[in-house]
């Protein structure tokens, strides 16, 4: 059963929140998402000689993210009784879509349901799927709920439950392979990335990834692997709030492109939209980025900055972004404000993001605005979550149901 803590959260204006509950695993833990060590452990279990399981390894793993079988019948290189015995033990489960969005622009919003929670109280999380002409981008959750209370993010606003295992990570890439039927392009011979319409993966979904370090570590080894759902590294972006501690351990032991959401040019502005400003100021998590392993021209670090009318987005504003990242290979991507309810900040003028880009451009450094996308479909992380909440159970499962059938 889950545990919850003594207290439920840190109030509000604390700097992070803890967990409320621990990860159960169902009775019948998947397959899916494992690393290669625990996948070979699991084949162990199930009575596979030790001499025979680095090749049953590889056959399963071509089989889960090359061909993206659902069911071990599938697995036609395996015995029948291997198969039998797998069936017996795991499954091949991955997050199931609790509602989907579609957007107008094409932009897919599924709220996913993890495997192996009670029916009563379902952890879910966020997934996007964003459409482009030259890549296909899936923004990807690692907690349930968020660490930390960034005042203009809609997800700051829940609750932490709990972090994503490993599995559950790589299972989001999984699933929306299954839904948009990508498995056919991924296993085409000499098929390029940008020809999958999942070609690039963003860990900017709910949650900060670097409070829940080794999971992601983890599941986006699985997504990397060259042999499986084969994403590379450099098409795959972790984004982190200003986790000090573990920005150098995310380049050593990852190996991603690193996004810092910066959001502000002075420390007194930054501790009021995030938070996590007043642990490691402005002064520490540019120096962190300074020396971000592998950090290079081809390898720049992405600042992201969300515009706030009146808030931060004047030309000393821009002046002072160009001082403040002086010396790192940078991109500056600016984000519109995307509102949700009760929030108390709104999108600066499109007038002023295209000075505030200008002078920046005029720096040297790129610095693209974000396409607002999907904004007809709850699109600001967290609300689609936040609106099936006040569902009753059956207008949920009415929402489930209609997810399973599109």
């Amino acid at each position: 059963m889950t545990v919850p803590f003594a207290a439920d959260a840190l109030p509000t204006t604390a700097i992070e929140k803890r967990p409320l509950e621990r990860y159960v695993a169902p009775a019948m833990p998947s397959l899916v998402g494992l690393p290669r060590v625990q996948l070979a452990e699991a084949l162990g279990e199930a009575g596979v000689p030790e001499r025979q399981r680095r090749m049953r390894v590889q056959q399963i793993w071509h089989w889960l993210y090359v061909r993206g079988a659902q069911d071990f019948d599938a697995m036609t290189t395996l015995s029948k009784e291997l198969r039998q015995e797998l069936a017996r033990r795991f499954t091949l489960a991955r997050p199931d879509v609790a509602a989907e969005q579609i957007s107008v622009d094409g932009t897919r919003k599924w709220l996913i349901r993890l495997p192996g929670e009670l029916a009563d109280r379902p952890h879910e999380v966020e997934c996007v799927y964003i459409p482009e002409a030259d890549r296909g981008t899936l923004c990807i959750s690692s907690q349930v709920g968020c660490t930390l209370n960034c005042s203009f993010c809609h997800t700051g606003t829940q609750r932490l439950v709990r972090n994503l295992t490993p599995g559950e990570i790589a299972g989001q890439v999984v699933l929306a392979r299954d839904r948009l039927g990508d498995w056919q392009r991924a296993a085409s011979a000499g098929s390029e990335p940008e020809k999958r319409l999942v070609s690039n993966v963003v860990m900017m979904g709910m949650g900060e990834p670097l409070y829940n370090f080794e999971a992601v570590r983890d599941g986006l080894a699985v997504v990397a692997d060259g042999e499986g759902l084969s994403i590379s590294k450099r098409r795959i972006t972790l984004s982190t709030s200003g986790v000090v501690p573990n920005i150098a351990r995310a380049g050593n032991e990852i190996g991603a492109m690193l996004a810092v959401s910066l959001h502000a040019v002075t420390d007194e502005l930054r501790n009021e939209l995030v938070p996590l400003n007043r642990k490691y100021p402005l002064r520490e998590l540019m120096e962190a980025c300074r020396n971000y392993p592998g950090l290079s021209n081809a390898r720049r670090i992405t600042f992201e900055y969300v515009m706030l009318k009146g808030v931060n987005d004047s030309a000393a504003d821009a002046r002072a972004l160009i001082r403040l990242v002086k010396g790192i290979p940078a991109k500056i991507n600016l984000i519109p404000f995307n509102p949700w309810p009760g929030s108390s900040y709104q999108c600066s003028d499109w007038e002023q993001i295209e000075k505030f880009s200008e002078i920046v451009f005029d720096a040297g450094y790129a610095s693209p605005v974000r396409t607002p996308r999907g904004r007809d479909i709850l699109a600001a992380c967290g609300q689609l979550k936040s609106a099936t909440e006040k569902l009753s159970a059956r207008e949920r499962l009415a929402l489930r149901a209609m997810a399973m059938t599109d």
